[in-house]
């Protein structure tokens, strides 16, 4: 059995562990826990070591999220080992959201990537389907990987 780590990382209060707990099929959360694990930078290379994929949550209503993500596109995929295609860019939009889905103006540097909206309350299953095509292409990079290493071992 293959397992891949994933990070989902972004600004706070931008949905993370409920889009986690959600795609996971974990017990909701009522209310709002800050995660206290992902606070400290000090922390970051840990988490960071031997991850095959970082999804990239921020709330798409709060202007300060679009510059935010940038940082961490940068401190979690580009001085990492990562591809752009090991990154999934998800623009959660919060119960009662007015925000709209459509492009946003992001970075130069985020353009590449992938980009989803999510809504839990108006389609929940559009953002399931989307991050198990995500999950499908970590897999398919972890199995290449471990094939590669395997024969690498053999000749």
């Amino acid at each position: 059995m293959l397992k891949a780590k994933i990070l989902f990382v972004g600004p706070c209060e931008s949905g993370k562990t409920v889009l986690a707990n959600f795609l996971t099929e974990s017990s909701d959360i009522a209310e709002y826990n800050p995660t206290q694990g992902v606070r400290f930078e000090a922390c970051w290379p840990a988490l960071m070591k031997d991850a095959q994929g970082v999804v990239i949550v921020f709330n798409a209503d709060v202007p300060s999220h679009l510059q935010e993500i940038e940082m961490w596109h940068s401190c979690f995929v580009q001085q990492q080992p990562l591809q752009d295609s090991q990154c999934l860019l998800i623009a959660h939009h919060k119960p009662g959201s007015a925000a709209q889905k459509g492009s946003l103006p992001l970075a130069p540097s985020l353009s590449k990537l992938k980009l989803v909206h999510s809504n839990l309350e108006e389609d929940p299953e559009g953002i399931r389907a989307e991050f198990i095509k995500y999950l499908k292409t970590i897999i398919s990079s972890v199995s290449e990987n471990r094939d590669r290493e395997e024969l690498s071992i053999i000749t």
